[in-house]
């Protein structure tokens, strides 16, 4: 099953609406509140939750090396161009456009309150393909006309356990990987598919750091799966939806499959 809805809270929902449909074309579902958006991003949702403790109160560091929740990704045509409109709205970037290992061309950048998000032009070239008809469904995503969420990024620990847990639990499956050969870190990355979405695992063989998840606090706050609640331990969101952080600290919520309060949309 696929990744269908991503929690980000904000301090000014109308601000990071604005700010999501200038910069990443992401369509409005619904009636925005004070409290609340949801936002087609094509292949999943990006609901937008408002919360009083900003940006300085956050544990979380732009650091890879800490597990669990990294960034954002989404499928661009056109990123320089994009990039280059960023830069002129005053976005702060993390990394600006580079090519990268499997061949695609990146950015790193930050949304109003600290959430990283990153752009991917073209098609991964993985180093070990490990599920053919895995990519062959990727790829014929195609081209995207507007901007798309394609993966959340994650730092584990064991790329076996991670893999055995979302395959059997939910549905994902690894479909390859790619190998950053100039990191003294031991910098390895694969990326497990569910529908038309990706978790993207980085696993490193160098001591790495903890974070419990912060559900109250300005940034990335969950995805939403769809499947049965796991054994794991669990938080409560602000609103009261059950929370479960897997053992790397990435925290999702589960349904049944009808997700957020909107529906995705079709690429037009």
């Amino acid at each position: 099953m696929p990744i269908k809805n991503v929690v980000v809270n904000c301090t000014d929902v109308q601000r990071s609406v604005e700010y999501y449909a200038r910069f990443l074309e992401l369509e409005v579902v619904g009636a925005p509140t004070a409290e609340r958006a949801v936002l087609d991003a094509v292949t999943a949702t990006i609901e937008l939750r408002a919360v009083g403790n900003g940006r300085d109160h956050t544990t979380w560091s732009p650091d890879d090396l800490q597990k669990g929740f990294r960034h954002l990704g989404f499928k661009v045509d056109r990123l320089d161009e994009r990039a280059d409109v960023l830069k002129a709205g005053g976005v702060e970037f993390k990394l600006d456009p580079l090519d990268a290992e499997g061949a695609v061309r990146i950015c790193f950048f930050y949304d109003p309150d600290g959430t990283l998000l990153e752009m991917i032009q073209g098609d991964l070239q993985y180093a070990e393909v490990l599920d053919a008809d895995g990519v062959a469904n990727e790829r014929a995503l195609g081209v995207p006309q507007r901007p798309r969420f394609d993966h959340i990024a994650v730092t584990i620990e064991d790329r076996e356990s991670t893999s055995a847990f979302y395959d059997r639990n939910y549905g994902f499956s690894f479909i390859g990987t790619i190998e950053q050969p100039h990191d003294d870190r031991g910098f390895h990355i694969g990326y497990l598919e569910g529908g038309d979405t990706v978790l993207e695992v980085f696993t490193y063989e160098v001591a790495k750091s903890e974070r419990a998840p912060q559900l109250d606090v300005a940034g990335f706050a969950y995805a939403e799966l769809a499947g049965d609640p796991p054994d794991l331990p669990v938080q409560n969101a602000p609103d009261g939806t059950k929370v479960y952080v897997d053992p790397d600290g990435f925290p999702f919520s589960v349904s049944d499959g009808s997700v957020g309060s909107g529906s995705v949309g079709s690429e037009a």
